[in-house]
């Protein structure tokens, strides 16, 4: 569980998290809260209501969010071994959330800083960009075929076949059939898909570059050859 946050400029934690942390319930955190913000003015700057969604009826429920200012008031009142170990806790997550923020925040002083700071920023936009060039590549290779293309496949899948089939000499459906299976077979094993309804645009030139190149497996032929005698 994550005790501090940086929202809006500044680290900060919130009523639920101390109860979780301290072992309160949550509606006592809060009537302290409330008890502190008439005690002291300058309360808005410590304490802001907040609202969460409870994960289990999804309903939102108000909560508070303070700084370490606030946070600090609030727990003084908080007595026991535990609330000490609870504290220090706390006021560790909020020194390793400054000194981090610092480090982000912090300008380069010398030619050494500045120069380092520069080939991170470089290094960082070209992930970035190789990362939206991988998301655009892999758009356009998982395009669907447009009509015309998985029309021409399939036209292209009909010629190859009946020049094949004039090989033979006369072939009954059935026997064209075995064809047909052959050529498909072989369109969705080097596609790598289960039927040609998953085609996609970057098999396109693979698919007809193997259709026009496309001869029957030894297997297809003699069945197709031993239809023929059984006619």
């Amino acid at each position: 569980m994550e005790l501090v946050e940086f929202r809006n400029g500044e680290t900060v934690t919130s009523s639920l998290t101390v109860a979780e942390v301290f072992e309160k319930q949550h509606k006592h955190v809060l009537e302290a809260i409330k008890e502190l913000e008439g005690m002291v003015e300058n309360s808005a700057d410590l304490f802001t209501d907040d609202f969460y969604e409870h994960p289990q009826n999804k309903q939102s429920y108000r909560q508070v969010i303070m700084n370490e200012k606030g946070w600090t008031l609030l727990v003084m009142g908080f007595t026991g071994k535990k609330s000490l170990q609870f504290k220090l806790k706390y006021i560790e997550e909020f020194s390793r959330m400054k000194n981090h923020i610092k480090q982000q925040t912090r300008l380069p002083q010398t030619p050494m800083e500045t120069l380092k700071l520069m080939f991170q920023v470089q290094e960082e936009t070209a992930d970035k960009l190789e990362n939206v060039e991988k998301e655009v590549m892999n758009l356009k290779e998982n395009v669907v075929l447009s009509a015309g293309d998985y029309s021409y496949i399939a036209r292209r899948i009909n010629q190859r076949v009946s020049e094949v089939a004039r090989g033979f000499k006369g072939i009954t459906q059935k026997q064209r059939g075995e064809l047909y299976k052959d050529i498909n077979s072989g369109v969705k094993k080097i596609a790598g898909v289960g039927s040609r309804t998953q085609l996609r645009e970057r098999h396109y030139d693979l698919v007809v570059e193997f259709i026009s190149d496309w001869e029957p497996s030894t297997a297809t032929k003699t069945i197709v050859r031993q239809m023929s005698l059984e006619i």
